[in-house]
């Protein structure tokens, strides 16, 4: 025999049996055996990877068509939505339409006394006008309409003309050819 190293339960040629060097004790070469192991078992892990790229491309491919639909859909919404923003304002707005058409209809010659007719023409549109303002309210449209002397503003007022006067300071309105108008605080019209 061959001498034992303290703690070790038998040497390696004790462990392998009597066979010689490179021969197991049933025969095989016991090098084969492990590779023919470990060549099992890369080819399993090499198929494990493969099956697991081909369902991360899987996921990846549903995830990028998903997100293409969520793109898809979230543009057709904008479109609607830009398309649509002003029905709300625009239904409010047929009814003083109806109201415009109204006093046009009504007949000039019918009536014999023309101050009656003025006054009704009259009354219709401060009803229409009334219609409109209260629209606006709704819209959140605000008027803007200084007075004259006040300081032009040139976030709120657009100078049209330049004249010359003693009645106000310079760069002070005098005369407000057109009203402007802000919708939320924004200015839509100076």
């Amino acid at each position: 025999g061959t001498p034992k190293v303290p703690g070790v339960a038998g040497s390696v040629q004790d462990s392998m049996g009597e066979a010689g060097p490179g021969e197991a004790a049933n025969g095989a070469d016991p090098t084969s055996n492990e590779n023919d192991r470990s060549e099992d078992s890369g080819a399993q892990n090499l198929e494990e990877a493969q099956a697991q790229i081909e369902e991360l491309n899987e996921l990846h491919l549903r995830a990028r068509a998903e997100a293409d639909n969520i793109r898809k859909r979230a543009e057709a919404e904008m479109s609607n939505v830009r398309k649509f923003a002003l029905e709300g304002f625009a239904r409010e707005l047929l009814s003083v339409k109806d109201s415009l058409e109204l006093a046009r209809a009504v007949d000039l010659e019918a009536d014999s006394s023309n101050n009656s007719i003025a006054a009704k023409v009259i009354e219709g549109l401060d009803l229409t006008i009334q219609q409109l303002e209260s629209t606006f309210a709704r819209f959140s449209i605000e008027e803007v309409s200084p007075e004259p002397g006040d300081k032009l503003d040139p976030e709120q007022h657009q100078a049209m003309t330049i004249e010359e006067t003693t009645e106000f300071e310079p760069n002070r309105i005098c005369r407000v050819i057109q009203k402007g108008y802000l919708l939320h605080d924004r200015l839509l019209r100076p």
